[in-house]
């Protein structure tokens, strides 16, 4: 049986019954889960049962890549855009971890930190980060996200969740080639 509407074959018994005349010669209201037409059909073996069809549901990742839990060493400093005109100056780094990384961003973490509250929770905020790769240190510009401080008073971290906003083609290259290992969970093994 089909929709004469879409001509689907996702088809139920309508929740509202037809009269009990129309029933007993098997004709009953149909209703389309497709475009959700109700109409009357003709099934006198009552094939056609009320529980609706299930669909299979699409669940999209939206995410531009996938993202990947580490534990990597982090330096983290303010840029200071405002010295002059074409010139860029960073604020000593202050020690942190890189938790999360993916190819357009990456969530970072710091204890203790040398900047004010200020500082780390303005939206769009430029900071400086070196992260020790296995393959080496990678070295970007990634603008604040999102910000977020944790853990109880004696013990408190930043959360600071940044976008890339630029990056050098080498350490593209070695962020890629790290991404890539752990994709196909190859284990990082860091040696001093």
């Amino acid at each position: 049986m089909r929709c004469p509407r879409c001509e689907s074959e996702r088809i139920q018994r309508d929740y509202d019954d037809a009269v009990i005349v129309l029933r007993l010669v098997g004709l009953h209201k149909l209703l389309c889960n497709t475009c959700g037409l109700v109409f009357k059909g003709f099934d006198p073996l009552g094939s056609v049962q009320r529980a609706p069809s299930e669909a299979e549901t699409q669940r999209h990742n939206r995410r531009r890549g996938p993202r990947y839990h580490a534990h990597l060493p982090a330096a983290i400093s303010l840029v200071d855009d405002r010295v002059q005109v074409g010139k860029v100056s960073y604020s000593e780094p202050s020690r942190g971890h890189c938790e999360t990384i993916s190819k357009f961003g990456m969530l970072l973490s710091l204890v203790g930190t040398r900047f004010g509250e200020s500082e780390l929770s303005r939206a769009g905020r430029l900071l400086f980060v070196r992260i020790e790769l296995p393959e080496g240190s990678m070295e970007a510009v990634v603008s604040l996200v999102t910000h977020d401080r944790t853990g109880d008073e004696r013990k408190k971290k930043w959360v600071l969740g940044v976008q890339i906003h630029q990056i050098s083609d080498e350490d593209k290259e070695r962020l890629e080639a790290y991404l890539e290992t752990r994709r196909h969970n190859v284990p990082v093994v860091i040696s001093d």
